[in-house]
C-alpha cells in the first residue's frame, strides 16, 4: 500500500535514544513465531534491542506487582472451593445430561485472497481455521493437503471481523487522524483502486490487521461465522474454566487493576492468562506510544495507519513472549502453592471460615451506612432497567435455542416416518449431533445475543462497565452449551427407547415422546441458567462501581482492620476479599430482589439460593428408568415381536 515509510524517532516511549532508523513497510512486518511468516518473507522486527530490553523490564515490573495479587487470590479461591464442597447439597438441579464434548469450532477451510507483501497486492491463498481457533494459510490447497508448513498463522484472540470495505477504510482513517493545518502526502491506495466485493477484515486493538477476500457472498458469510466462532472460543477460555487457578487469575487481574485505579469491568480478561496480562500492559503503554509515535509517521493517512498497526503488533509480540515466559516460570511455584493450600486449608476450614465471618461481622458494621447510601442513591434507580434489558436479551437467546432444538428433533421424527434408509437416518443423526457446533445453524441464537449489545452498553457505561463483548460471548457460550446438553440428552434417550421391534410409526411416536421430555428438561435448565447468568452479570456491572464509590469513605476502616486480618495468619484471608464479600453480599440481596420482581417469585424461589433447581418431574424419572431397562411407556416389551415396516438403523445409531 504505497512506498516504505520512515519512522523518525518513534518508540521513544519504550526506550531512550533513537529506534535504530528502521523503515516501516505497509502490509509487511516482523515474523513472530506465534504468527508464522508473512507473505513475501520474514522481515526483521521494527524494535531494536534497546526497545525490546525496555519492554522486558516493563513486563517484569508488571509481574512483580501482579503475582502477589495472584498468590493471595489462589488462597481465597481454594478456600471457596473447599467451603462449597462442604456445604449441604441441594437435590440435583440440571435435568439435561452434560455434554462431554470439549468446546471447539468446526474446522473450516477454503480459498481466499489476502492483501499483503511488498509492494502490497491481493494474492490467492488457501486458509484453514483449526478447531482450537487458530487461522493458518497456505500458498495453495495441495500444500495443505500434503502437510506443508503454512505461510502464516494467527491466534484469533481479541480480533473483530468486518465485512464492509467502507467501514474498514473509515477505521483506518480514525487510527491516524489528520490534525488541522496538516498537509499529508496523498498517493494511490490499492484498497480503493480495486474495490473488494466480499471482503473479510480482521482488526485488533494491539495487533496488525489482516485483509482477506472471498469469491462469493456465501463463502464470505461462511468464513465470517467460522471466524467469529474461533474468536469467541479463544476469548472465553478462562471464563469457561471452573478451576480454582483460573478463578483466582481473573480475580487477581481485577484486583491488580483496582490498585492501578481502574475499577470498571471491560474486555481485558478475554484470552489466555498470558494474553490477558499482555492486554493489561498494552493498555498502560498505549497512550504514550500513540503520543510519541503517531506524529513521527509520514505518508498517506492509511499508509500511516497500517504502519501504526505493524508497530503495535511488534510491541504486542514482545510483551506476549515475555509474559508467557514469566507465567511459565511461575507455574512450578503455583502448583506447589495450590498443593500446600489444599493440604493446610482443608483440615482447618471450619475455623478459618469462623474467623472470616467474625472479621466480616465487625467490618460490616463500619461500612453498612455508606454502602446503603451508595446503593440507594446510585444503583437502585438503574438496577431495574439493566435487569429488564438482560432478561429480555436472554429470553430471546434461549427461545431461539429452543426453537432450533425443536426443529432438529422434528426433522429426525419426519425422516423416521418417511421410511428413510438407515444410511440417510445415520447422516441426519450425525447432523443433529453437530448442531451446537454448526455456526450457520446457531447464528440465529448468537444474533439474539448481539442484538441488544448497543442499547445495553449505553445503560451500563455510566457505571464504568465496558465489557459488553464479554457478556455477549458469555450468552453465546451458554446457548451453545445448553444446545449441546439437549442434543446429548435426546440422542441418549432415543438410543435407549428405540429397538428393532418397532415399526416406523411406533418408533416416530417414541421419538416424539422423547422430544417432549427433552423440551421439558431444556425449559427447566434454561430457566436456571438464565437466572444464574443475569445474576452474575449484574454483579459484574455494579460491584466494581460500588467499590469505586466507597473507596474514599471506607479507606480508613480497611486500614484499621488490615492488622486484624494479618494477625489471623491465614493465606486465604485478605482484607480486600473480606471487604469485597461484604459489599457483594449486600448488592446480591438487591439483585435477587429485583430478579424476583422481574421473573416472579415462583420462577426464582428455587434458583437464587444456591442456584439449585426445582425437583425433577417424577414422570420423566420413571420413563428414564424404564428406558434404561430397555422399554418405554407405550412401546412393546423386548419379548414382543413386531414386524418392522421400515429399515430402522442398527442399535446405538442415536448415540452422540
Amino acid at each position: 500500500m504505497g512506498q516504505p515509510l520512515k519512522k523518525p524517532a518513534v518508540l521513544k516511549a519504550l526506550a531512550p535514544g533513537e529506534p535504530g532508523g528502521r523503515r516501516c513497510r505497509v502490509g509487511q512486518g516482523r515474523g513472530a513465531p506465534r504468527d508464522g511468516s508473512r507473505m513475501g518473507g520474514r522481515p526483521s522486527s521494527p524494535l531494536d534491542k534497546q526497545q525490546q530490553q525496555h519492554l522486558r523490564g516493563q513486563v517484569d515490573t508488571l509481574l512483580r506487582n501482579f503475582l502477589p495479587c495472584y498468590r493471595g487470590q489462589l488462597g481465597a479461591s481454594v478456600l471457596r472451593q473447599i467451603s462449597s464442597e462442604l456445604e449441604p447439597r441441594e437435590p440435583a438441579g440440571c435435568q439435561l445430561m452434560r455434554s462431554k464434548k470439549l468446546p471447539r469450532v468446526r474446522e473450516h477451510r477454503g480459498p481466499l485472497t489476502q492483501f499483503g507483501g511488498h509492494p502490497p497486492r491481493w494474492q490467492p491463498i488457501f486458509c484453514v481455521l483449526r478447531g482450537d481457533g487458530r487461522l493458518e494459510w497456505f500458498s495453495h490447497r495441495e500444500e495443505y493437503e500434503n502437510g506443508g508448513h503454512p505461510l502464516g498463522s494467527m491466534a484469533l484472540t481479541g480480533y473483530t471481523v468486518l465485512t464492509s470495505q467502507r467501514e474498514y477504510l473509515h477505521l483506518l482513517d480514525t487510527l491516524c487522524p489528520v490534525s488541522s493545518g496538516e498537509h499529508t502526502q496523498e498517493e494511490s491506495d490499492p484498497l480503493l483502486e480495486m474495490p473488494v466485493n466480499f471482503p473479510l477484515f480482521l482488526k485488533h486493538p494491539f495487533r496488525r490487521h489482516f485483509c482477506f477476500s472471498a469469491a462469493t457472498g456465501e463463502a464470505q458469510q461462511a468464513w465470517r461465522l467460522a471466524l467469529q466462532g474461533g474468536i469467541r472460543l479463544r476469548g472465553t477460555v478462562l471464563q469457561r474454566s471452573q478451576a480454582p487457578a483460573a478463578r483466582a487469575f481473573l480475580d487477581a487481574v481485577r484486583l491488580y487493576r483496582r490498585h492501578q485505579g481502574h475499577f470498571g469491568d471491560d474486555d481485558v480478561t478475554l484470552g489466555s492468562d498470558a494474553e490477558v496480562l499482555t492486554g493489561v500492559l498494552m493498555r498502560e503503554l498505549l497512550p504514550a506510544l500513540r503520543a510519541q509515535t503517531l506524529p513521527g509517521l509520514r505518508g498517506a493517512r492509511r499508509n500511516r495507519a497500517w504502519a501504526w498497526t505493524e508497530l503495535l503488533d511488534a510491541v504486542h509480540a514482545a510483551v506476549l513472549a515475555q509474559a508467557s515466559a514469566g507465567l511459565r516460570a511461575f507455574q512450578p511455584e503455583k502448583d506447589e502453592l495450590l498443593a500446600v493450600l489444599e493440604k493446610t486449608l482443608r483440615p482447618d476450614v471450619d475455623q478459618i471460615l469462623r474467623q472470616q465471618e467474625r472479621l466480616a461481622g465487625r467490618l460490616r458494621v463500619e461500612v453498612q451506612r455508606p454502602l446503603e447510601s451508595c446503593l440507594r442513591g446510585k444503583v437502585d434507580t438503574q438496577l431495574s432497567l439493566v435487569t429488564q434489558k438482560l432478561l429480555s436479551s436472554m429470553e430471546a437467546v434461549l427461545s431461539a435455542v429452543q426453537t432450533l432444538l425443536a426443529q432438529g428433533m422434528d426433522r429426525l421424527s419426519s425422516h423416521l416416518r418417511g421410511n428413510s434408509s438407515g444410511t440417510q437416518l445415520r447422516k441426519e443423526v450425525y447432523s443433529f449431533g453437530e448442531m451446537p457446533w454448526d455456526p450457520e445453524l446457531m447464528q440465529t441464537c448468537y444474533r439474539e445475543a448481539e442484538r441488544s449489545q448497543g442499547s445495553l452498553g449505553q445503560l451500563v457505561v455510566p457505571f464504568g462497565f465496558f465489557g459488553t463483548q464479554s457478556l455477549v460471548f458469555g450468552a453465546q457460550d451458554l446457548a451453545q452449551q445448553l444446545m449441546a446438553n439437549a442434543v446429548t440428552t435426546f440422542l441418549q434417550l432415543a438410543d435407549q427407547c428405540l429397538t428393532t421391534a418397532l415399526d416406523c410409526t411406533q418408533a416416530a411416536q417414541q421419538l416424539e415422546k422423547v422430544q417432549g421430555r427433552v423440551l421439558k428438561k431444556f425449559q427447566s435448565d434454561s430457566s436456571l441458567a438464565r437466572s444464574k447468568f443475569i445474576r452474575a452479570w449484574l454483579l459484574c456491572i455494579f460491584l466494581p462501581f460500588v467499590l469505586h464509590q466507597l473507596e474514599g469513605s471506607c479507606k480508613v476502616e480497611l486500614l484499621e482492620f488490615e492488622g486484624d486480618v494479618l494477625a489471623v495468619g491465614s493465606p486465604a484471608l485478605t482484607i480486600e476479599d473480606i471487604y469485597k464479600d461484604i459489599v457483594q453480599g449486600v448488592l446480591l440481596q438487591r439483585i435477587d430482589r429485583e430478579l424476583k420482581k422481574a421473573l416472579g417469585a415462583s420462577d426464582v424461589s428455587c434458583t437464587l439460593d444456591g442456584c439449585s433447581e426445582a425437583p425433577r418431574d417424577r414422570t420423566g424419572v420413571d420413563e428414564e428408568a424404564e428406558a434404561q431397562r430397555g422399554t418405554c411407556p407405550g412401546q412393546p416389551g423386548s419379548g414382543t415381536e413386531v414386524r418392522s415396516l421400515c429399515p430402522l438403523p442398527p442399535p446405538r445409531t442415536f448415540r452422540s
